[in-house]
C-alpha cells in the first residue's frame, strides 16, 4: 500500500500554525486515550455520567431523572462556576454566547452580565473544558444548575460548591476504576478502532524516530487497551510494545513535565516495580518519572521532540510553555465541523453575496443620514438633494435592509449551528475565533483530528504555516517562502 492511498480530505488533514520541519523531528511522544485510542465520545460519557450520577444517588441527591445529553455542552466552552453560567468567548475573552444551567441566556441577560468582563483562564472562578473527557461532568454541572435553583439540593451553598461536588464525584469515578474496569470489559463498545493509527506510528518507527507512549493511565489498563487497539493491525509477531522506546504509564501530567519525581521501571505483566534512582537508562516501560529524565536518555530536548496529545492544557500548553516541545493537538470534532462547513458551502456563498449586498446598502444608509444631517444642519458640502428626498431614501433603504435581514437570518442561524446546534463550530465564535482556537494557535504547532491523518504527509514532510491574516491584508495571501530546512 503506498502513500498515494492516503491522500484524505480535508477533515482528516493536518493544520499548521507554526512551520514544523518533521525530518528534524528525533523523537515522537503520544499520549493514549482520545490520542493513540479514541473513544465513542457518546457511550464513554454516558457511562462515565452514570457514575457521576450513582455517586450523588449515593449522598441522597434526587437526580434519577436526569439523563446525560451529548450535544448540551462541547470542549472549549468555559464554566463560570460562580455564577453556575456556561461561556462560548471569543479569543479576545470577550463571551459571545452564555447559558444559565441548560438555559440559554438571551441577549440583553448576556450583555448585562458580562459586558464588562474578560474571560480570563487564570481566574479561579473559571474553568475551560480542555478535553472530551470533560463533557459528562459538564453536563451534569448544567443539570444541577437548574435543580440548586428551583431549590432541589439542599445543603448546596452555592454554583461553586456544586461544581466542586460534582468535580470531586467524578474524581473519585477515575481514581476508583470503575469505568475503565467496565472499558476493558466490553473494549468493543467503547473503543473506535482505527487500523491506520498504528501504520502511522510503523512510518515514523522506520523513519527512524524515538517513540515514546507517556500516559496518565495506569499500566493494566494501558496494556490492555493498546493491545486491543493497535496488535490487531500491526505485522505478524509484533505488538504494540515494539513500537515504542520507552513507555510511561501513570505520568502524571501536567506535574509530568514541570516536577522532578522520581520513576520506577516496571519489571512484570501484573506490574511489579523497580526503583530506577538515576533516571531512565534503557528502553522499557516505567511508571512516575518526569520530562527531562526523557531528555536525557534520549539525548534531545525542546524542538527535536514532538508530544501530540488531545487535552490542551495538560499535553500542548504545558509541554510547550515549560520545556519548549513542539506539540500536535488532537481534536475528534474537527471532523464533524469540516463536514458541516463543506455540506454549507453553497449556502456560505449565498450568505457571503447577501451579507457583502448588506454592507453596501449600510453604507448607503450612513451616507444619506450625513447628507441629510448636514443638510438639516447647514454646514459642510451641502447635498443638492431636498432633506425631505433625503428622507424618503432613507427609509427605503432601510426597508430594503430588512428584507435583506430576513434572508440573512435562517442562514447566519444554520452557520451557528454547524458542528453543534447549541454552541456551533469548534474554532468559531461569531465571525471571530473562538477562545479554544487562540489556545491551539497559541500552544499546538500543528492539530488535526487523528493520528493517523500523518499517513496523509509521511514522516519527512516540511509542514508550512500560512501567512497570518491581518484585517488589512488584500485577498487571498499566499504561503510564506522559506527554505526547506535541513535534512535531518
Amino acid at each position: 500500500m503506498s502513500v498515494n492511498d492516503h491522500q484524505l480530505p480535508p477533515e482528516r488533514g493536518i493544520y499548521c500554525n507554526r512551520t514544523l520541519n518533521l525530518r528534524s523531528i528525533k523523537a515522537v511522544g503520544y499520549d493514549m486515550d482520545y490520542t493513540l485510542v479514541h473513544y465513542r465520545v457518546d457511550e464513554w460519557e454516558r457511562q462515565a455520567y452514570g457514575y457521576i450520577k450513582r455517586k450523588l444517588l449515593a449522598l441522597g441527591w434526587p437526580v434519577e431523572q436526569l439523563e446525560f445529553d451529548p450535544d448540551l455542552v462541547i470542549r472549549g466552552l468555559t464554566l463560570d462556576i460562580e455564577n453556575g453560567n456556561i461561556l462560548k468567548a471569543n479569543r479576545f475573552g470577550y463571551v459571545k454566547q452564555a447559558s444559565h444551567g441548560t438555559q440559554p441566556m438571551d441577549f440583553s441577560t448576556q450583555r448585562a452580565e458580562y459586558s464588562r468582563t474578560f474571560v480570563d483562564l487564570a481566574e479561579e472562578r473559571y474553568e475551560f473544558l480542555n478535553t472530551l473527557f470533560s463533557l459528562s461532568e459538564a453536563c451534569m454541572y448544567a443539570q444541577l444548575v437548574d435543580m440548586l435553583d428551583d431549590n432541589q439540593l439542599p445543603g448546596v451553598i452555592g454554583y461553586s460548591d456544586l461544581y466542586r461536588l460534582v468535580r470531586a464525584s467524578t474524581d473519585e469515578t477515575h481514581v476508583e476504576g470503575e469505568l475503565k474496569a467496565d472499558i476493558t470489559t466490553d473494549p468493543d463498545r467503547y473503543v473506535a478502532l482505527n487500523r491506520e493509527t498504528p501504520l502511522a506510528l510503523l512510518d515514523q518507527h522506520h523513519a527512524g524516530k524515538k517513540l515514546l507512549l507517556i500516559t496518565n493511565s495506569e499500566w493494566g489498563y494501558t496494556r490492555s487497551i493498546m493491545q486491543y487497539a493497535f496488535d490487531e493491525f500491526l505485522p505478524e509477531g509484533m505488538t504494540w510494545r515494539d513500537l515504542f522506546d520507552v513507555i510511561i504509564v501513570s505520568a502524571r501530567k501536567p506535574a509530568f513535565f514541570s516536577t522532578n519525581s522520581p520513576v520506577f521501571r516496571v519489571v512484570t505483566e501484573e506490574g511489579l516495580l523497580e526503583p530506577c534512582p538515576k533516571g531512565i537508562d534503557s528502553d522499557g516501560t516505567f511508571l512516575g518519572g518526569n520530562a527531562r529524565f526523557v531528555e536525557a536518555y534520549l539525548g534531545l530536548s525542546g524542538d527535536e521532540i514532538l508530544y501530540v496529545g488531545d487535552h490542551v492544557f495538560t499535553d500542548v500548553h504545558v509541554s510547550k510553555d515549560i520545556l519548549r516541545w513542539r506539540t500536535a493537538l488532537i481534536l475528534r470534532e474537527l471532523e464533524t465541523d469540516l463536514l458541516g462547513l463543506a455540506e454549507f458551502k453553497n449556502d456560505q456563498n449565498q450568505l457571503s453575496k447577501l451579507m457583502a449586498k448588506k454592507e453596501e446598502l449600510e453604507f448607503r444608509l450612513a451616507s444619506l443620514r450625513l447628507d441629510a444631517m448636514r443638510k438639516k444642519v447647514g454646514y459642510g458640502p451641502q447635498p443638492v438633494t431636498s432633506v425631505k428626498e433625503l428622507d424618503n431614501q432613507v427609509g427605503k433603504v432601510r426597508g430594503n435592509l430588512a428584507k435583506l435581514d430576513q434572508q440573512i437570518a435562517p442562514l447566519a442561524t444554520a452557520a451557528g449551528a454547524i458542528g453543534n446546534a447549541r454552541w456551533g463550530p469548534l474554532m468559531r465564535a461569531g465571525n471571530d475565533k473562538s477562545q479554544l482556537a487562540r489556545q491551539v494557535e497559541r500552544y499546538a504547532d500543528i492539530y488535526m483530528s487523528r493520528v493517523s491523518n500523518f499517513l496523509s504527509h509521511t514522516p519527512f514532510t516540511y509542514l508550512r504555516s500560512r501567512r497570518g491574516s491581518l484585517p488589512h491584508d488584500p485577498g487571498d495571501m499566499p504561503l510564506v517562502a522559506d527554505s526547506a530546512g535541513p535534512e535531518e
